[in-house]
């Protein structure tokens, strides 16, 4: 059944192949991009895809004004700062992400202090506090997993205050975003895992949400299926450039539909952890998937039902009687996550993270306050958070 209303927007221009790469001068270009700004990691830098990235310069007529290597993994507002001082002192223009989700929401919150002129990132957290047009922003993704590239959501830590800010405007999507299976193919096995359930859990969440609808739903259940079919492929054989380019767009697909229908009680309560026990954030998302579909069962069965057909394919949806494919997928979905755990022991509850069962209820009381469960089928409260938490400890 069609909702009354809806909106879906993704103006981002996806260039996506094997050697996508070659073409972002003729990109930037096109963009009126002449002192592009680099972020990335070091160990995006240490992999050699920095070097990989210049080389496509040669010849174009475009200068890298300056190039930042040491994002973290957990990015923060002081290296947002430090990052927006640079770009100024270099008089650069523009902006390219390469690397993850902290690099490419690194590069948001950057592009948010040099367009706005402004010091104090706090200033902009919440939903559409931007009302002016940013500076040009290309992410180039080394994982296949937050979708960022797509979305109009940016999560940047306040160390201070220990959480984690979020930004929400559509003047955070970028202009454009370059899929190049050159740039995952280092991503170690643990790693493809997180990133592709993160992807996953992006996927899962926009289907089910209040916010859902049929172009969302589209992207949602092609990016499953995707992500189902290849990420045990990609993590058993990282050198399949195949499966690695099937990641990529599964990942997209996945930020897209999330980006206009948004997630819910599972990254209400892994951002929690994040913040507070420092957990990456693919893993909180894979202990906790199973456990939010659990939770939201009572307000959304037909739909969860809906997706043990791409979770599983054709075969296993026709053979499990109607009532029962709710759980089903949810069994399904816990076969994936023991397969991925055998290969690369990608844990699968709170104590194989190394959360101490202390910190439940911290994580709780800062679950309920995310804005993430305000698109959540069921409301949750900190008694019903504490109780998930509980459940997904081991």
């Amino acid at each position: 059944m069609l909702p009354s209303y809806y909106e879906f927007h993704n103006p981002v221009k996806i260039i996506s192949g094997h050697k996508a790469l070659d073409n972002l001068p003729s990109e930037l270009q096109t963009l009126g991009v002449k002192r592009p700004m680099v972020i990335t990691d070091k160990g995006v830098s240490g992999a050699g895809l920095v070097k990989l990235f210049t080389q496509s310069f040669d010849s174009s007529g475009i200068t890298i004004g300056a190039i930042f290597d040491d994002v973290p993994p957990d990015s923060s507002s002081e290296v947002v700062e430090k990052i927006t001082t640079i770009f100024r002192q270099n008089q650069c223009d523009s902006l390219v992400a390469l690397g993850g989700g902290s690099v490419i929401d690194t590069a948001k919150g950057v592009n948010i202090l040099v367009t706005e002129n402004s010091d104090d990132l706090l200033e902009f957290s919440g939903a559409e506090m931007l009302k002016n047009p940013l500076k040009p922003l290309v992410v180039i993704p080394t994982t296949s997993g937050t979708g960022s590239e797509v979305t109009t959501i940016a999560v940047i830590s306040d160390i201070k205050r220990n959480l984690k800010m979020a930004f929400s405007s559509t003047h955070l999507l970028p202009d454009l975003a370059v899929l190049d299976p050159r740039l995952t193919m280092t991503l170690p096995p643990r790693m493809t895992a997180a990133t592709g359930m993160d992807s996953m859990s992006h996927a899962v969440e926009a289907f089910i949400g209040i916010q859902k609808n049929p172009i969302s739903d589209a992207y949602a259940v092609a990016a499953i299926e995707m992500i189902r079919t290849n990420v045990i492929k990609a993590v058993s054989d990282g050198n399949n450039a195949d499966v690695r380019l099937a990641m990529a767009n599964a990942s997209t697909m996945a930020g897209a539909a999330f980006s206009n229908s948004m997630v819910g009680v599972v990254h209400s309560l892994g951002h929690a952890t994040g913040g507070i026990c420092h957990i990456p954030h693919g893993i909180a998302m894979n202990i906790f998937m199973p456990f939010g579909l659990e939770y939201n069962m009572s307000k959304c069965r037909e739909n969860i039902a809906k997706l043990l057909l791409p979770m599983a394919g054709a075969e296993v949806y026709a053979r499990t009687p109607e009532p029962r494919r709710a759980e089903q997928m949810i069994h399904y979905l816990r076969e994936l996550q023991k397969a991925l755990y055998d290969l690369c022991a990608l844990p699968i509850n709170l104590k194989q993270a190394g959360v101490t069962k202390d910190k439940l209820p911290e994580i709780a009381k800062a679950a309920i306050n995310d804005p993430s469960i305000i698109m959540n089928p069921r409301e949750m409260d900190e008694n019903d958070a504490l109780a998930i938490l509980n459940k997904a400890f081991e």
